[in-house]
């Protein structure tokens, strides 16, 4: 896998904090959010993941909870090798600048292929599946159009829409996020699709384990991964309830610029896209009303290096005594299975931030907790 331009800003991590950032993503409870707590909290993926035991002990948990080992880690790692792809930090030059930028980023992300072409900006393009012989011109169209003025096109290689995007930005440069595993892509027919992608000027991009095989509810995952990659995002046939939707509405909450192709209202194929008309999403004829509204974000330097508060080794200072079951027992008492903001918990308990953001730790390794969009909180239900 190409190691892309080396005058990027960023980090790399050593080989032995990969593992340990490994080992941690892949521990049981363990999400991009609770990950970057972790992180903050302890300064190293190995100490987080020497504390995972008492920390899920002191949550509640009945049992012991599984921390991945090194043997397991190294075991990915070498397949990853194997099959020609690398796990990229978050903090590194490979990693798709504008993807860390969103709440709740993977800390690691499996990639294929050329990676320079995940740090250029880029445009998502969805659609439907059972694409019209119209819509899949039209998308292959502007795919051709927006990668010849320099961006990326990345897409979920799914049939359709996706497939017609995916073909027409293979010389410019493509990224397919995959809802699996990179050795497990979906559909099957797209094999041969995905090979020219990494094989070519593409990149292939997943954060889930090698060997996963994809089921439905990771195909969010997947269209979150899209929306965060890219600066907009163009859907083109959408139908009322489809997972272009969904994509478009993390793209709205990401600050992404959000295209729809109008269609016939006769056309269930159009029904979505037209919604999002209606919703505010720019109208969309011909790649210049993309390129048009790109140009002044694609001008924003999108290269700085991550900010403090993103997962970074730190040394995280005198570790502060964790907090008494009084402290415990307020702030479990302040949850309910309404979302509340973290720092109505803190106002309300009148404790410490980092006891509040600490036992939220415990709970969450416990699997007692819930964490929702905008990094609010609620208790599991039953608790």
């Amino acid at each position: 896998m190409s190691n892309g331009s080396a005058g990027r800003n960023g980090i790399a991590l050593s080989e032995r904090q990969r593992i340990a950032w490994l080992r941690l993503i892949r521990s049981d409870n363990v999400g991009p959010a609770t990950f970057r707590d972790l992180i903050n909290h302890f300064g190293s993926a190995e100490t987080a993941l020497e504390m995972l035991p008492e920390l899920s002990r002191r949550g509640g948990s009945t049992r012991a909870i599984r921390v991945a080992s090194t043997a397991e880690a190294e075991k990915e790692l070498t397949a990853a090798h194997r099959f020609g792809a690398r796990f990229i930090g978050i903090g590194e030059p490979d990693y798709p600048p504008t993807l860390r930028q969103i709440d709740g980023a993977p800390p690691l992300l499996a990639g294929k292929g050329n990676s320079a072409t995940g740090t250029v900006p880029s445009l998502g393009i969805v659609g439907s599946r059972n694409a019209s012989i119209s819509g899949a011109k039209f998308a292959a169209m502007i795919s051709r159009d927006v990668g010849r003025a320099g961006y990326s096109i990345i897409s979920g290689l799914a049939r359709g829409i996706d497939t017609a995007a995916h073909r027409a930005s293979l010389e410019t440069g493509t990224i397919a996020a995959l809802a699996g595993g990179l050795d497990q892509p979906y559909p099957p027919e797209n094999i041969g699709l995905l090979d020219e992608i990494t094989d070519g000027n593409g990149l292939a991009i997943s954060e889930m384990p090698f060997g996963w095989e994809p089921r439905a509810r990771d195909f969010p995952r997947r269209n979150r991964l899209i929306a965060g990659v890219s600066l907009g995002l163009a859907v083109v046939e959408a139908a009322s309830r489809s997972g272009s939707l969904i994509t478009a509405r993390y793209a709205a909450d990401f600050g992404r610029l959000v295209f729809a192709v109008p269609g016939s209202p006769l056309d269930p194929r159009c029904h979505g896209t037209n919604g999002l008309l209606k919703d505010g999403a720019i109208v969309t004829t011909e790649a210049a009303d993309i390129l048009q509204a790109l140009a002044p974000l694609s001008r924003i330097d999108l290269f700085t290096p991550p900010q403090a508060e993103e997962p970074g080794e730190h040394d995280a200072g005198p570790m502060a005594p964790p907090p008494n079951e009084n402290d415990r027992a307020q702030i479990t008492d302040a949850l309910g299975p309404t979302p509340v903001e973290v720092d109505d918990i803190i106002r309300h308990t009148g404790l410490s931030a980092s006891a509040v953001y600490l036992v939220l730790l415990e709970l969450d390794l416990a699997g007692r907790l819930h964490r929702h969009p905008g990094g609010l909180v609620s208790l599991s239900i039953g608790e």
